[in-house]
């Protein structure tokens, strides 16, 4: 396994959600990381996520983009591996805005992996996502699952996966492509359901569910999917491979939102409402992580439970509303 102190490691996307978690775990492992990340406006408090590391000597950021040549290669100079977070997410939101998903998601990767490719560089982990699946054929998700996305987010995300994988094979890229499902936890996306749904409920308003709720969802606390990406990066095995990183337990959002109401105050005052469904919106996830813990020796350990006690207690402790 590769000993990552002393490595240098650029992070696109590095002050997103995911992104900033796994800064920080590299950085205690000892790691230089250098940070590319647009602060885009497509939701806030980015800059919170890294303003802890701004005074590390192994901790650099550069405010660039991955739509920009130039400060690509710059971003790319002396790096060892690279782990490409940056993206557009959000069905809803791509669903209105498809063409910038697909610069970002699409022509975004591409630069990189030009940029890499010029450069010679060879180590690339890419976050992929469990919406490139779309409908379930079976009952679990393995990585031959067949891949039919329903949503242009969806689409992006899973064309994206081919040029990484195609790159590896014609340009000797070392790509690892991690298909991550529902990741929630600290710094999470506003409009994630776990996210929103507290902050309604935080604010007396009525938590909302988008369709009849029987929707089933496999969630992974982002301390896991961290867990996962380090490993990936580590093991000389995960080269050429893809790997779906969930935690490996099924849960309808009805049953979720019963399970958060009852954990905060007000909850159980309020009457859910249901929305109509949103286009793209698929029927169930439920992985098979089998392949991750052989190959990566990766083990999920925060069941929904856990996750949404640790998730609200963060909350509480950094008064985020």
């Amino acid at each position: 396994m590769m000993n990552l102190e002393g490595k240098t490691v650029l992070v696109t996307g590095g002050a997103g959600f995911i992104g900033s978690h796994i800064v920080d775990r590299l950085l205690d492992l000892g790691a230089a990381v250098r940070v590319l990340d647009s602060f885009d406006d497509f939701y806030n408090g980015k800059e919170s996520n890294i303003k802890h590391n701004l005074a590390r000597s192994s901790f650099s950021l550069i405010r660039g983009s991955i739509l920009d040549e130039g400060e690509l290669l710059a971003s790319l100079k002396g790096v060892d591996v690279v782990i490409h977070m940056a993206g557009q997410a959000g069905i809803r939101y791509c669903n209105t805005f498809p063409e910038k998903a697909h610069l970002i998601n699409v022509v975004g990767t591409f630069n990189l992996l030009q940029a890499m490719r010029k450069l010679g560089l060879k180590r690339l982990i890419y976050a992929s996502s469990s919406s490139i699946f779309g409908p379930l054929v079976r009952e679990r998700i393995d990585e031959d699952h067949p891949t039919n996305p329903s949503s242009p987010y969806g689409a992006t995300k899973l064309a994206a996966e081919k040029y990484c994988m195609g790159f590896g094979q014609v340009y000797g890229l070392e790509v690892t492509s991690l298909r991550y499902f529902s990741v929630y936890g600290p710094r999470g996306r506003p409009d994630q359901i776990i996210a929103a749904t507290y902050d309604r409920i935080q604010k007396g308003s009525p938590p909302i569910i988008y369709g009849d709720g029987k929707q089933v969802r496999d969630f992974t606390f982002v301390s896991d999917a961290v867990d996962a990406t380090v490993l990936a990066v580590q093991q000389e095995d995960s080269v050429s491979r893809i790997f779906n990183i969930g935690y490996g337990e099924a849960i309808e959002i009805n049953d979720l939102m019963r399970r958060i109401m009852s954990r905060l105050n007000g909850g159980h005052n309020l009457q859910i409402q249901n929305e109509p469904s949103y286009l793209g919106d698929f029927l169930a996830t439920f992985v098979d992580n089998s392949l991750a813990r052989k190959i990566l020796g990766w083990r999920p350990k925060v069941g929904i439970d856990q996750g949404l006690h640790n998730y609200f207690a963060w909350k509480t402790e950094n008064g985020v509303n």
